[in-house]
């Protein structure tokens, strides 16, 4: 069930809304109301996905609670964290390990063939984080609540966040499920996170969707042997980063605004990122829930910036290494993780050597890279990507990208105008935006518009969640 799809917008979201506000004055059966609907969410996918969803929320619910009884066995939560490392490593890297062990061996390799459950990479992040910070508590004597089955499932499943984030913290939202819904502010919270809805829909629909009618014709023609001139390479490459954005970015926007509506705030996971000037403070406003994961589970564990500035930079490598590994089971991915991590090293080292740049340069170099590790993130081969790199510096002819309509080429223009400038879509409809009609009758007419064009077949999956 696709967030932009006229069944979840015109049925499952209102209905579930609904049902959760006519139950608002029993907090048990709000809640049970809301994990059910999420779990009928996630089904909707594929039946088969939801054991593996409810095994492992059940299996690291049990472990916390034999922890808590038997306090001395510190190693348990250590093993609940590598149950989850175990968990990903199946049904997500057991094709590639065993493939990459075949082909060092020089053996024939049938591929196992496992389906990878939907949101898998996200929701296990959830338990990693929830046991990691009850080691942490334990270890330093500080508070930790620990929470009965019903709140940990809706932690762990609440659809706004399930399938593709933001990764959220326990000691974010669980205390926020005990809320009373029509406390004040109801009609704000609703308007907001409409509003917010609405935005993420448009990015997604108006802007991700038409870039990606751009680029993946393009990208498809390297895919199957061919290759691009100058124009389409650049085209592809502004196209595609344009597409990653306002599609990751819009599914962000809309599960923030739907959380907002059920009376829930959840972390915000992007802050302008291409107005950056560095890439390390790229990485600081782009999927910034999986970054701050990634720091505290990762970076720091690895001794974080202590024993110097090298082994800093050497931390940071490894932790974007496991971030690049995070997103596929692709050698492509591990590649990418390393620029990134590449790249964020020779930043700290730059910077610690007392070195600057000018802001704007700082910008146009961080835009190029950025672009041109995404071309490695979206073909998945290294062969085309290459190929696309060859182009962009004139290697297969110079000439312009012709390929889709005019107004394709206008959404792509106003789309990088969005992209670099103004206030992100959270800052503005959360915290500046104020109360006007016009405003709400002019959400209405595009809510109107955007239902008529999902309608007429303009939807498609988001790209993260493949990850």
């Amino acid at each position: 069930m696709l967030f932009n799809s006229e069944v979840f917008i015109l049925l499952f979201l209102p209905l579930t809304l609904g049902v959760y506000y006519a139950l608002s004055s029993w907090v048990g059966l709000r809640l049970w109301a809301l994990v059910i609907a999420s779990l009928i969410f996630y089904s909707y996918w594929d039946i088969r996905f939801l054991p593996v969803l409810l095994g492992s929320t059940l299996g690291n619910w049990l472990i916390v609670q034999i922890f808590i009884r038997l306090r001395r066995l510190d190693g348990l939560l250590l093993a609940g964290v590598l149950f989850n490392v175990g968990v990903i490593a199946l049904f997500k890297y057991a094709d590639f390990l065993t493939g990459t062990l075949a082909a060092v061996g020089g053996w024939t390799h049938e591929p196992i063939g496992i389906i990878l459950p939907l949101g898998i990479s996200f929701f296990t992040f959830q338990h990693i984080s929830y046991l990691m910070d009850l080691r942490r508590a334990t270890a330093t004597g500080a508070d930790f609540a620990v929470h009965g089955l019903r709140d940990y499932i809706l932690f762990v499943a609440f659809f706004p966040h399930l399938i593709s984030g933001p990764i959220v913290r326990h000691n974010e939202i669980i205390s926020q499920f005990h809320f009373d819904p029509m406390r004040p502010g109801l009609s704000e919270r609703l308007s907001r996170g409409g509003i917010m809805f609405l935005v993420g829909l448009s990015k997604k629909v108006l802007i991700a969707d038409s870039a990606a009618r751009m680029c993946s014709p393009l990208f498809n023609r390297v895919l199957e042997g061919g290759t691009l001139n100058l124009g389409e390479a650049w085209l592809a490459a502004h196209a595609y980063m344009l597409q990653l954005y306002f599609d990751f970015s819009g599914y962000t926007d809309m599960a923030i605004g739907m959380a907002l509506m059920f009376g829930f705030t959840i972390p915000f996971n992007f802050d302008r990122p291409h107005m950056a000037t560095a890439i390390q403070d790229f990485w600081r406003r782009w999927h910034m829930t999986l970054s701050r994961f990634l720091r505290d589970y990762v970076y720091i564990p690895l001794g974080g910036n202590r024993g110097g500035v090298w082994y800093q930079a050497r931390n940071m490598f490894l932790t974007m290494l496991v971030g690049g590994l995070w997103h596929g089971a692709n050698w492509t991915y591990v590649v990418w993780g390393a620029m990134h991590g590449g790249g964020v090293a020779v930043n700290i080292l730059w910077r610690r050597a007392g070195f600057s740049m000018p802001p704007l340069l700082g910008w146009f170099f961080m835009t190029v890279f950025i672009g041109a590790t995404w071309i490695l993130f979206r073909t998945e081969s290294f062969s085309a990507t290459w190929s696309i790199y060859g182009s962009m510096v004139g290697n297969n002819g110079i000439g312009w990208a012709a390929i889709g309509s005019g107004l394709n080429y206008l959404v792509l223009i106003a789309g990088t105008m969005a992209a670099l400038s103004g206030p992100s879509s959270q800052s503005a409809i959360l915290e500046r935006l104020r109360p006007w009609r016009p405003a709400g009758a002019l959400a209405g007419g595009v809510a109107v518009l955007l239902i008529l064009l999902i309608g007429g077949g303009l939807q498609s999956e988001f790209i993260y969640f493949q990850f």
